[in-house]
């Protein structure tokens, strides 16, 4: 009697996408994934697809290809106040490397880990290598925080430090020279960004209005204005940075990775003032950075800039306000 053996692409799922599930009905292995969704609360979906060349270097490590590849997702749960608990995965492969699987598979799973997630399905096939994930999360129904909500006056807010990938992602281009510490940090930023997940669950008496740093703070600022029909001012000296960047801010280059280098997968929030305090004790409760760099405003009739920036009393512009896909 001979058995049955798998196809090439149902090996690779069963050997490398396959794990234990702790919160789902139904997972890796049928036509569909099975969930339940907890009392009260709302099902956060949200998707991003890493494309080689685009989005990583094809010769990039592949444990941080992995990392990241959920981590980004994990960053939108964050930003609305949702727990991510399931993921989705469709991946096109040029070809079947076992060590690079290995090791992809191995960063996906460490993140997924890390935030309590289930992979719970998802596709392979042959191409060039895409990589599309799709989480979700639960956020207690009407607690979500919306990039609609920011109100006149509102504090803006910021996690940790901006620029740090950008400015890595210069030196790996040899456009600037970052060394020792700097060096390190910027470019676990780039490779191993960490989603604040606790933060953004945090947030959700708090904060008015939220949304992750993906594509460079005034971008996505930006669309924190725009859904609340709103200006502001922000002051560059403020903003949280490494050392490198501090430094360099004269500097047109070291503004724009600032301002909008993108993969910075931090959160950037608006509150009420009377909640300065509360952000500051969450500051010492998480361990983490949370700076204060300005004020939404009333929007002006006048066709200009939404976001006012000012640097040693002056106001500075910068002409590409952060990553567009199709730019």
């Amino acid at each position: 009697m001979t058995s049955l053996q798998m196809s090439p692409e149902f090996n690779l799922i069963q050997q490398y996408f396959t794990r234990p599930a702790h919160h789902t009905n139904l997972g890796v292995g049928d036509d569909a994934a099975l969930i339940s969704l907890s009392s009260g609360m709302e099902l956060a979906i949200s998707a991003d697809m890493l494309v080689a060349g685009t989005h990583f270097f094809p010769d990039a490590d592949a444990y941080s290809i992995g990392w990241k590849s959920l981590a980004v997702n994990v960053s939108d749960m964050a930003a609305m106040g949702a727990k991510p608990k399931w993921a989705t995965l469709a991946i096109a492969l040029p070809e079947i490397n076992h060590a690079w699987l290995a090791e992809f598979s191995r960063g996906l799973f460490a993140c997924a880990e890390a935030f309590h997630i289930d992979l719970i399905g998802g596709d392979t096939t042959r191409g060039p290598l895409t990589i599309s994930v799709q989480i979700m999360g639960e956020v207690p129904a009407g607690q979500a925080i919306r990039r609609s909500g920011a109100k006149i006056d509102d504090d803006i807010w910021v996690s940790g430090n901006l620029g740090s990938a950008a400015a890595a992602l210069a030196h790996l281009q040899n456009r600037v020279v970052i060394t020792d510490r700097d060096l390190q940090m910027s470019l676990a930023a780039l490779h191993t960004p960490q989603p604040r997940v606790a933060l953004g669950l945090a947030l959700r008496s708090i904060a008015n209005s939220c949304i992750d740093i993906s594509d460079g703070l005034l971008a996505d600022l930006g669309h924190i204005l725009e859904a609340s029909h709103l200006n502001a001012r922000i002051n560059l000296a403020w903003i949280p940075c490494l050392d490198v960047i501090h430094h360099h801010l004269q500097q047109p280059a070291f503004q724009q990775y600032l301002l909008a280098g993108g993969d910075d997968y931090e959160l950037c929030f608006t509150t009420a003032k009377p909640n300065r305090e509360k952000i500051v004790q969450l500051s010492h409760t998480l361990d983490l950075p949370l700076i204060r760099i300005g004020e939404t405003c009333q929007q002006s009739l006048e066709k200009q800039s939404p976001i006012i920036v000012e640097y040693q009393q002056q106001t500075i512009h910068i002409a590409k306000k952060g990553f567009d896909h199709f730019d």
